[in-house]
């Protein structure tokens, strides 16, 4: 049995219609034998809303220092709510599956708030429930600093190369 990484973006779980269709392109490959793991954003057009809410909190959020490690926090929620939404759809359908958060599998990122880069990935835990059979829905956007504290990657960064 094969592993397999499905990345469905913000437009693809847009709406609770389009997350029960992107549960049934997930089921599909459960039932052709991969193990699967799903990695989600959040739902069309609520990143920005996060980010606006970030702004209006005054002008530590705008990108100043003091700020940044709870401007990741926010921001960090939009994928949560996805891959939780999706668990729960795939679960409704009878699959095995859960969410998992950066800081969960985890996802080892520097402290670049706002613009972070993955150092490492401990993925021990992530594999061992793939390999029961679980399907993992893992959020998107996101790991966690070593200190911590949840640190999102760059949006819409090129990834510089090495």
């Amino acid at each position: 049995m094969s592993r397999l990484v499905m990345k469905f973006g913000g437009t693809s779980v847009a709406d609770l219609e389009r997350i029960r269709r992107v549960g049934r392109l997930v089921a599909a490959e459960v039932a052709a034998g991969h193990k699967v793991a799903v990695v989600v954003s959040a739902m069309a057009g609520k990143t920005n809303e996060l980010v606006a809410w970030t702004d209006g909190a005054g002008p530590a959020a705008q990108g100043l220092a003091a700020s940044d490690d709870e401007y990741d926090v926010v921001v960090a929620s939009g994928e949560q709510v996805t891959a939780g939404l999706l668990a729960m759809t795939l679960r409704n359908m009878g699959l095995p599956a859960r969410s998992w958060m950066g800081w969960q599998i985890p996802i080892i990122a520097d402290d670049a708030h706002g613009r972070s880069r993955i150092d490492d990935v401990e993925a021990d835990k992530l594999t061992a429930a793939m390999d029961t059979g679980e399907i993992a829905v893992i959020a998107g956007f996101q790991g966690v600093t070593r200190d911590g504290r949840i640190a999102t990657l760059g949006r819409g960064d090129p990834i510089p190369a090495p």
